[in-house]
């Protein structure tokens, strides 16, 4: 195990040399998420179903359009 585990360090480190040192932010800054066309798409998409729990605990999206029948 120790043999994998020293392997692993030098492919990091010569991971390093080649890419250069991890980018590290600001930790306490808020996560900037950018919505695009395809992300708003599958919202729209997702919108059509309603989450349904059965008797045993498990859950299963039913489109609303089937709901209302």
């Amino acid at each position: 195990m120790a043999h994998v585990l020293s392997g692993f360090m030098n492919l990091t480190d010569r991971l390093r040399f080649v890419f250069g040192p991890a980018a590290v932010g600001d930790s306490a800054a808020p996560v900037v998420h950018l919505h695009d066309e395809y992300e708003h798409a599958s919202e729209d998409d997702l919108a059509q179903f309603e989450v349904e729990t059965d008797s045993e605990g498990h859950h299963y999206a039913v489109r609303r359009s089937d709901l209302e029948k």
